[in-house]
């Protein structure tokens, strides 16, 4: 009887075997369906779906003068007065009152060479000028006391009062103190334009600029020898040079075969490389009426119409010369991108903004347009990047990647 009962006590592992198979089977189909779903609203939201290949373009700022210009050329600005300044004696530089930058005005010291000679000099011929002066004022005195007694003497033998010796005598003094007199006003003359030498030669050690000019380098300094021809190795044949910088100009050179497409008179317009945010209006001022034969170019000069304090001589410019002058708002720069970029859906224009791996879509206000180029007035900014000829299956929020070139 006990053993019947313990007999009973077995478990049947074949019917719970079954149960917990089907059971994990169907947990198996549950996952994988959660997993399709899962997958589906991911591909619809975008988040798994394959990146879109799209061409890039960039929002820049442009000028309006890139639509009607008919060549471009580049080359450099350069001061069309322009000094080396020097002496015209040798000496010694004892003083150096002008830097780079200093603005000096026509006449203005700027260097003094020593000078204690000529200074002596000038006193020297000052001196024999006084000499000159107290001797013809005595020579006058002389004079007029010969004269009345030549004019006494000349009544008196007249009347037979006096003999004939003392009236030649009195003639002969009267005539004597007259050539004193003419002597003494030609030794002023003479000592006058001594004085005259001595000043020039006291000019000649100062230092003077010739024009209104700003100085662009210093060549000597103090305790140099200055010389006219720099023949000395220690000497320096200029002390400063200077430049007018109301006469800077750019030049440039234009090919042979462009040279029809500018006219003296042409409108221009200059960018300089170290102000490249800003655009200059020129004027084509010259054609040099000479080639270069190894470059096949000719020279031009284009005049700047608008003065600057940022232009310097030698900096670098690119200029464009223009099929008509420009209007006062064409002056300023455009954000503007490529007109590819854009598509209008409605009364509404966007542009797929690139943000990451992927695009936004972003709304734009547009103003004029400059041939290929559309103006933004509103939605992206210079420096952003937006897709370029979107492809149609392109949404907001889609993944991109750049298109091989």
């Amino acid at each position: 009887m006990a053993n019947e009962d313990l007999s009973n006590l077995k478990i049947d592992r074949s019917v719970k075997t079954f149960r917990s198979g089907k059971k994990r089977k169907f947990i198996y189909l549950g996952v994988c369906l959660l997993l399709v779903i899962l997958a589906g609203f991911l591909y619809l939201k975008g988040f798994i779906a394959p990146a879109v290949s799209v061409e890039v373009v960039t929002v820049s700022q442009i000028y309006p003068s890139q639509s009607f210009t008919d060549l471009n050329a580049s080359g450099y600005v350069v001061a069309q007065r322009k000094a080396a300044v020097a002496s015209k004696i040798t000496g010694r530089l004892v003083s150096l009152m002008v830097e780079e930058g200093s603005r000096v005005k026509e006449g203005q010291v700027i260097a003094r060479l020593e000078n204690e000679d000529t200074i002596a000099a000038r006193d020297q011929a000052e001196a024999n000028l006084k000499v000159a002066r107290a001797n013809l004022e005595g020579a006058k005195a002389e004079f007029e006391e010969a004269f009345l007694t030549f004019n006494r003497d000349k009544q008196l033998i007249a009347r037979g009062v006096i003999s004939r010796s003392q009236y030649d005598t009195s003639e002969a003094r009267f005539l004597r103190t007259q050539a004193s007199v003419a002597a003494a006003e030609a030794a002023i003359k003479a000592s006058s334009a001594g004085l005259r030498g001595a000043d020039v030669a006291l000019d000649y050690s100062l230092i003077r600029a010739p024009f209104d000019a700003v100085v662009l380098t210093k060549n000597a300094d103090i305790g140099d020898i200055v010389t006219p021809l720099g023949a000395a190795a220690n000497a320096k044949a200029a002390v400063v040079t200077i430049a007018d910088l109301n006469s800077l100009q750019v030049e440039t050179d234009v090919s042979e075969t462009n040279l029809g497409l500018v006219r003296v008179g042409q409108p221009c317009e200059v960018q300089l490389d170290a102000i490249p945010n800003s655009r200059f209006r020129g004027i084509l001022h010259a054609i040099v009426p000479t080639a270069d034969r190894a470059k096949a170019t000719v020279m031009v000069k284009v005049r700047f119409l608008d003065k600057d304090p940022r232009i310097l001589p030698e900096m670098r410019a690119k200029v464009a010369f223009l099929s008509r002058s420009l209007k006062p708002e064409e002056q300023k720069s455009r954000t503007a991108v490529n007109r590819s970029a854009l598509i209008t859906r409605g009364d509404r224009n966007i542009v797929f903004a690139i943000q990451g791996d992927r695009v936004v879509e972003t709304p734009i206000r547009i103003g004029v347009q400059f041939n290929e180029m559309v103006e933004i007035l509103d939605g992206v900014k210079a420096g952003d990047k937006v897709v370029n000829r979107p492809p149609k299956r392109l949404e907001n929020g889609s993944r991109i990647k750049m298109a091989e070139k």
